[in-house]
C-alpha cells in the first residue's frame, strides 16, 4: 500500500507529535515522581523535626479524644499517650488533679470562646516545668473546633528564670541597701551623668556644702570642691570619664564651718557617669604631722645616746644612725647619706677594721642577715682588733627591719676588772689588817669579815661561811665576855650603824683579861661596819700614862712654887742692894769720895741690869710652863712704840745710827699688856742695835693689814745664817758636850717670842748673812 506524499509528512508530524507528547509525559511523569518522592522527604524531615523539636503538639477534639505523640508521655511520666484528656492522671503519674482539671477547665473555655491559654504544669513526681499554650486548630490540621496544645519544657529555663529573679530580688534588695548606706555614709558621696554635671548627692554631701536638701543641691550644682587653679570638680570628672581611669587627689575644703583635708576620688562608670566622695583625712594628716614629730625627736634622742643605734628598713638599707654607732663603726656622713644595706655596711666596716675577724667572712655575714627573719632580740658580744668590746643587740621590727643596738662595754669591763682587783684588795687589806671587821647588812646578816674578827672571837670558820646573823654570833661570843651580858652592847652597836645610820661603840672585857673596844660605823651602802680592836696593851700603857701624868702634874706644882719662891728669893736681895747703894749715893753714910762714887754707881747699874735678867728669866719660865700672866689693856701702838724707840735714843747717837720710824695712828689700838710687849720690842730693838755697825741703818715701820698689825724692825747688820737664827729663836741650847751652844742674842729673842705669842700673834724673822735682819711681829686687832 503506497501512501501519498502529504500523507506520509502527516504521519511523520504525528508521529513526531506522538514522540514529543509521549516524551512529554514521560518527563513530566518523571517531574511529579520527583516532587512525590521530594514530598515523602520533606514530610519525614519535618516529623523528625517535629520530634526533635522543644515543643510536643496535643490535638484535643470536642469529644475529649486527644492525639499526641509518645514523647509527651514521657514527659508526663505515662507509659504510653492515653485516648482522652481525663486519662492523663492516671492517680500515681501524668499530672495532679488540680493541674488536670485547670487544663480542662482552660480547653472547655477555648471550645466555647476560642480565646487561647497559657500555663504552667508540673507533672507529679518530676521536677520538670511544662509550659502549655492552647488555641483552636487551623481546619486544615483537624476539623470539628478542635484544639491545638503546645507543650514546651522549658525546666532549665524555668530554673534560669527563677534564678533570675531571685537575683532581680536580691539586687533590688542590695540596691536599696547600697542607697540606703550611701545616703548613711559619713562621707560626702555624689554622682554625675555623662554631662558632668550633679545628678545625686546623699546627707553628707548636703551637710557639707550646706544646702538645704539633695534637690536644692543638684538643682543649683553646688560644689564641695573649690576650683584649684582654675580647674573645677567637672573638669576633673570629664577628665577621669576620659580616661577611663580613677582619679585620685588631696585638696583643702570647708567642712561644718571649718577647713579640712580631704582625700576626694572620681571613679569613672562608663557611659553611665562619675561617680565620687570625699573622705576627711584632717585627723589622719594630724596624726601624720604628730608622728613625723614624734618620729624626729625619736631620732634626735637616739642621736643624742650614748649607745650606738642604726635603723635598717624592710629593704635592708640603712635609714639612720646616730652619731655614736657612726664613730664605733667609722662612719662617714657621705657613707650614711648613700643607700648603704646590711651587706654593704659589714663589707665597710671589715674593711676599717671595725668588725671582729671570721675566718669564713660570708657565711658569718649570711648568718647575720638572718637577724631580719628572725622571731626574737639576737645579742652577740664582738670584740674588735683595737681590743674595744662591742654589745650588739639586734632587734628585728615588724614591718621587716632591723634596729641594730651597739654598746661600748670596755669601759665597764676595765671598770668590772678594776672592780675585781679593789674587791681582791679589799679582801686582801682587811686581812692584813691588826684590826678586826665585820660588815653586817640591815637584816643583821654577816656579809663581810677579816681573819681577825674570826680569830679575836675563836669562832669557827664553817660557821663565817654561813653568813650567819648577829643574834647567832653573839651567841658564840657570850661564854666568852666577862659579863655576858655586854653582847646586847654590841647587838646594839650593829643594830645602831645599819638602821639608825649612827655611829656607837664602847668596850667589854673577856674572861681572860682582854680588853676589846668595839665601834659601829654606818657605811654609805647602807651596811654597818662593826670594828673591834685588843686595848689590853693600850688600856694598861693608859694607866701608866695616867699615873706619870700624874706625877708630871705634881712635879709642875712644884715648878710653880719654886717659881714663886725664886722670884721672891731673888727680888729681896736685889731690893736690898739696890735699897742701900742707893743710901750710899745719897749721903746717909757721909761725903763719899769719887770713886766710891763711881762704885755705887756700877752697883746700881748691875743690880739694875740683873734685875732685868732675873725678870726676863722669870718670864721666859712662867711662858714655856703656861703661868705667865698677861694684863690686857687699851694700848695705842704708834705713840707707845715711838716712846720705846726715844729710850734707845742714847745707844743709838754712840753708834751714830740712822734710824726710820714709819706709821700712822690709822694703825689704831690694840689690847695687849703693856709692859711685856714693850719688853718684847725692846728685846728686838737692842739687838737691832747690836748687830747693826756704825753709821748702820735701822728701819722700824708700824702697818695695819687685814685687822692685824704689823711691826717691822728691820736693820743692815751683818746678819746670821738659818742655823743661827733658828738657835737664836730656840734660846740656849746644850751642845754636844753638855756645854750651852754659843749664841749672840742670849734672851731676847725667844722671851721677845714667847711675849707675843702670849699676845695672840706671832714673831717672823729673816736674816741673811752680809745683808741684816728683819723681826716682823704680827698682832691681831680686837
Amino acid at each position: 500500500m503506497e501512501f501519498s506524499p502529504t500523507a506520509l509528512v502527516l504521519l511523520g508530524l504525528f508521529l513526531a507529535a506522538w514522540t514529543m507528547g509521549a516524551a512529554f509525559m514521560v518527563l513530566r511523569a518523571r517531574t511529579l515522581s520527583g516532587k512525590v518522592e521530594s514530598a515523602r522527604r520533606n514530610s519525614r524531615r519535618f516529623a523528625r523535626i517535629l520530634e526533635e523539636s522543644p515543643a510536643v503538639p496535643l490535638l484535643i477534639q470536642p469529644d475529649g479524644r486527644i492525639e499526641a505523640p509518645e514523647r509527651l508521655a514521657t514527659w508526663l511520666g505515662l507509659d504510653k499517650t492515653p485516648g482522652f484528656l481525663s486519662e492523663l492522671d492516671d492517680g500515681e503519674n501524668g499530672l495532679s488533679t488540680a493541674d488536670l482539671e485547670a487544663l480542662s477547665d482552660a480547653v472547655r473555655r477555648c471550645h466555647r470562646t476560642a480565646s487561647s491559654f497559657e500555663m504552667v504544669l508540673t507533672p507529679r513526681h518530676s521536677k520538670r516545668s511544662l509550659a502549655v499554650r492552647g488555641q483552636l486548630a487551623d481546619p486544615a490540621i483537624a476539623s470539628g473546633n478542635a484544639v491545638l496544645v503546645w507543650w514546651f519544657d522549658f525546666s532549665e529555663s524555668h530554673d534560669e528564670l527563677k534564678r533570675l529573679r531571685k537575683g532581680a530580688r536580691r539586687a533590688r534588695r542590695d540596691f536599696a541597701a547600697l542607697v540606703g548606706m550611701i545616703e548613711a555614709a559619713p562621707m560626702p558621696m555624689w554622682f554625675r551623668g555623662p554631662d558632668t554635671k550633679l545628678q545625686l548627692v546623699n546627707s553628707a554631701y548636703v551637710e557639707a556644702v550646706g544646702a538645704q536638701s539633695a534637690e536644692q543641691a543638684v538643682a543649683m550644682q553646688i560644689e564641695l570642691i573649690e576650683p584649684i587653679e582654675g580647674v573645677g570638680a567637672p573638669q576633673v570628672a570629664e577628665q577621669a570619664q576620659a580616661d577611663g581611669q580613677p582619679i585620685e587627689r588631696i585638696v583643702s575644703a570647708t567642712l561644718h564651718n571649718q577647713r579640712r583635708t580631704l582625700r576626694v576620688s572620681d571613679l569613672p562608670l562608663g557611659r553611665e557617669g562619675v561617680a565620687g566622695y570625699a573622705i576627711d583625712i584632717e585627723d589622719m594628716e594630724e596624726q601624720n604631722r604628730i608622728f613625723r614629730a614624734f618620729r624626729e625627736a625619736h631620732l634626735s634622742l637616739l642621736d643624742l645616746l650614748s649607745v650606738g643605734v642604726a635603723l635598717f628598713d624592710e629593704r635592708r638599707g640603712l635609714s639612720f644612725a646616730n652619731q655614736p654607732f657612726q664613730r664605733l663603726f667609722a662612719m662617714s656622713s657621705a657613707a650614711h647619706q648613700d643607700a648603704l644595706t646590711f651587706d654593704r655596711f659589714l663589707d665597710m666596716a671589715r674593711d676599717r677594721g671595725r668588725l671582729p675577724e671570721r675566718r669564713d667572712f660570708p657565711q658569718w655575714r649570711a648568718e647575720l642577715g638572718a637577724w631580719f627573719t628572725s622571731d626574737t632580740a639576737q645579742e652577740d658580744a664582738w670584740t674588735l682588733p683595737d681590743g674595744t668590746h662591742l654589745r650588739i643587740i639586734a632587734q628585728p621590727m615588724p614591718d621587716g627591719g632591723l634596729v641594730m643596738i651597739a654598746e661600748d662595754r670596755s669601759e665597764e669591763l676595765a671598770l668590772a676588772a678594776t672592780r675585781d682587783t679593789l674587791l681582791r684588795t679589799r679582801t686582801a687589806t682587811f686581812d692584813s689588817l691588826f684590826e678586826s671587821l665585820a660588815v653586817f647588812a640591815p637584816d643583821g646578816r654577816l656579809q663581810l669579815w677579816n681573819r681577825c674578827f674570826a680569830e679575836i672571837w675563836g669562832l669557827p670558820e664553817n660557821l663565817m661561811d654561813d653568813h650567819p646573823r648577829i643574834e647567832k654570833i653573839l651567841e658564840k661570843i657570850a661564854p666568852q665576855l666577862a659579863r655576858p651580858g655586854h653582847k646586847q652592847a654590841i647587838g646594839e652597836a650593829v643594830r645602831s650603824a645599819t638602821l639608825d645610820r649612827r655611829q656607837r661603840g664602847g668596850q667589854v672585857s673577856l674572861a681572860d683579861g682582854r680588853t676589846l673596844e668595839f665601834a659601829g660605823v654606818p657605811l654609805p651602802d647602807g651596811n654597818g661596819l662593826l670594828t673591834i680592836l685588843d686595848v689590853t696593851d693600850s688600856r694598861m700603857a693608859e694607866d701608866a700614862l695616867r699615873e706619870r701624868n700624874s706625877a708630871l702634874e705634881e712635879a709642875d706644882a712644884v715648878k710653880t712654887r719654886f717659881l714663886a719662891n725664886m722670884s721672891y728669893e731673888f727680888r729681896t736681895p736685889l731690893t736690898s742692894i739696890s735699897g742701900f747703894a742707893e743710901l750710899l749715893q745719897g749721903g746717909v753714910a757721909g761725903e763719899l769720895s769719887d770713886q766710891a762714887k763711881d762704885y755705887v754707881e756700877a752697883i746700881l747699874t748691875s743690880v739694875e741690869r740683873l734685875s732685868a735678867q732675873i725678870e726676863s728669866v722669870l718670864d721666859l719660865t712662867q711662858s714655856e710652863s703656861g703661868l705667865l700672866p698677861i694684863a690686857t689693856e687699851d694700848l695705842e701702838l704708834l705713840p707707845f712704840l715711838t716712846t720705846l724707840v726715844h729710850e734707845h735714843e742714847d745707844a743709838i747717837e754712840r753708834k751714830h745710827i740712822s734710824l726710820n720710824l714709819r706709821g700712822d695712828r690709822s694703825s689704831g689700838s690694840i689690847q695687849a699688856d703693856k709692859r711685856r710687849l714693850a719688853r718684847a720690842i725692846n728685846s728686838l730693838l737692842e739687838n737691832a742695835i747690836a748687830a747693826t755697825p756704825e753709821h748702820g741703818r735701822i728701819l722700824v715701820s708700824l702697818a695695819l693689814h687685814r685687822k692685824v698689825v704689823k711691826i717691822v724692825i728691820s736693820d743692815n747688820g751683818c746678819g746670821m745664817r738659818p742655823g743661827e737664827l733658828a738657835r737664836a729663836l730656840d734660846g740656849y741650847q746644850l751642845g754636844a758636850d753638855g756645854q750651852p751652844e754659843k749664841r749672840r742674842t742670849g734672851l731676847g729673842l725667844p722671851l721677845a717670842r714667847q711675849l707675843v705669842e702670849a699676845h695672840g700673834g706671832r714673831l717672823e724673822m729673816l736674816s741673811e748673812p752680809g745683808s741684816g735682819t728683819t723681826a716682823t711681829i704680827i698682832l691681831p686687832v680686837t
